[in-house]
């Protein structure tokens, strides 16, 4: 589909978004037209996301036409590229200013493999982009289920398009109105009280690791990623596996209950024979993703990292550099540090570099951070309370500034709801289809 480069300034050229539809399977039963998906991100693909795992929508997709999409930036919608990694250290060090120089210099380097589409990124350009996908579809109405940050995306269009907002469900609600320190500090918090959830489902296992001790088990983890930091493992690759690769693998497997046995077993592996390859296995290996249509060869190997923080830049308004110079950025991360690892001496210190992704980029807009009860029609939240992503807090703030929200608040663990927990799909498969909404917060029970 071919979308204007600047919704504001259609003069500026155009650019091509891929879709991907799945036709519905018992069309005769009432159909219902269009429904849209967006699984996360940002930086994550529909096209491919939909093609891994129909099987999970087959009910809405037997009245509906299951759409999405790759957001522009991502996949093969125009991909954004630094050309490589935008790693610059987890840390402020001494020299502040070298490693504000280096982040400016990320910054360039994204603008340089990009072209012209990266300043116009970000979830405002994209939802008005699902304008574009609407009138296309030929719906009166766009209905739409969206993941992690498919929920700020669908906020973001009830907001823009309050009186074109069909049924929509949000589940793993993102953030409108955080800026970026509170948002990496409420992450920290939310993947510590993941992993809490994790050791204490591991010490009722005979097999646990770590005992029966929760408390104990809490600072054996934090010892473990310290001391990988101080003396990594050596994979049969020849590879180092440092502590900070530990708490990105152990972050993966907190996303899904399914995979915390894996992640017992693998804890295990590296605390009994200090062997990393289960943990490595749980991180699994990214590269690029060839294109089955039209458009580049390949997919960059770093456009989901690249998008993410291209988006996430273009949403945020605040830039430090505005503020300060390099010996107060560097007080202020300094001054963050005590209370990111307060809350988790796991993931804190990784959350706290975060803080600084935009530095050297321009601005954000405002406009997501200024939602306040658009007018949109009744909406379905799903918050689930272990969810080491989007934790529950940003469920009930977004219900608050949307102010037409029905939350149905899920018990269990794992990032989202939909596809674990058959109450939570309950809810949203009766409402998307039947337009069926609950008064009042409703609660499915773990493992429900």
């Amino acid at each position: 589909m071919t979308v204007p480069l600047d919704h504001d300034d259609p003069a500026k050229g155009t650019i091509r978004v891929a879709l991907a539809r799945i036709p519905a399977t018992a069309p005769g039963r009432h159909p219902l037209g269009s429904l849209l998906l967006n699984f996360g991100g940002p930086g994550g693909r529909g096209t491919t996301s939909l093609a891994a795992d129909p099987a999970t929508f087959a009910k809405l997709g037997e009245r509906y036409d299951l759409v999405t999409f790759d957001p522009r930036g991502v996949g093969l919608s125009e991909p954004v590229s630094c050309g490589g990694s935008q790693e610059v250290g987890d840390r402020v060090p001494a020299d502040a200013a070298s490693q504000l120089a280096a982040l400016r210099a990320v910054a360039r380097r994204c603008a340089l493999h990009s072209g012209p589409v990266l300043p116009y990124v970000g979830t405002v350009q994209v939802a008005r982009d699902m304008e574009v996908i609407r009138r296309a579809l030929g719906e009166r109405k766009l209905n739409y289920l969206g993941f992690s940050y498919g929920t700020r995306l669908g906020a973001v269009y009830a907001a823009l398009f309050p009186r074109r907002t069909g049924r929509m469900v949000l589940d793993g609600v993102d953030t409108l109105g955080e800026p970026l320190a509170e948002q990496a500090l409420a992450s920290a918090r939310g993947r510590q009280r993941a992993l809490d959830r994790f050791l204490t489902w591991c010490a009722h296992r005979q097999s646990c690791v770590y005992g029966t001790n929760t408390r104990t088990a809490k600072e054996r983890v934090d010892d473990l990623v310290a001391r990988l930091d101080r003396d990594p493992l050596i994979g049969d690759d020849g590879s180092w596996f440092t502590g900070q690769d530990a708490v990105d693998a152990i972050a993966t497997a907190l996303y899904a209950q399914a995979a915390w046995p894996a992640l017992a077993d693998a804890l295990a592996l590296a605390e009994r024979r200090h062997d990393p390859v289960g943990l490595m296995q749980l991180g699994g290996p990214t590269g690029p993703v060839p294109d089955a249509g039209d458009g580049p060869a390949t997919v960059p190997a770093d456009n989901a990292e690249a998008a993410l923080t291209a988006v996430n830049c273009a949403d945020d308004p605040d830039r430090s550099e505005d503020r300060a110079a390099p010996a107060a950025i560097e007080r202020e991360i300094r001054d963050l540090e005590p209370e990111f690892r307060a809350v988790s001496e796991v993931f804190g210190p990784g959350q706290l570099g975060t803080v600084l992704a935009c530095y050297g980029r321009p601005a954000g807009t405002d406009f997501i951070r200024r939602i306040d009860h658009p007018g949109a029609p009744r909406m379905l939240l799903v918050g689930t309370r272990g969810d080491p992503a989007t934790p529950y807090e940003w469920t009930e703030e977004t219900a608050r500034r949307l102010g037409s929200a029905v939350i149905v608040d899920h018990k269990g663990d794992g990032h989202t709801g939909y596809g674990t927990s058959a109450c939570v799909r309950g809810y949203a498969d009766a409402f998307l289809t039947e337009g069926r909404l609950p008064h009042g917060t409703r609660t499915c029970p773990a493992g429900e």
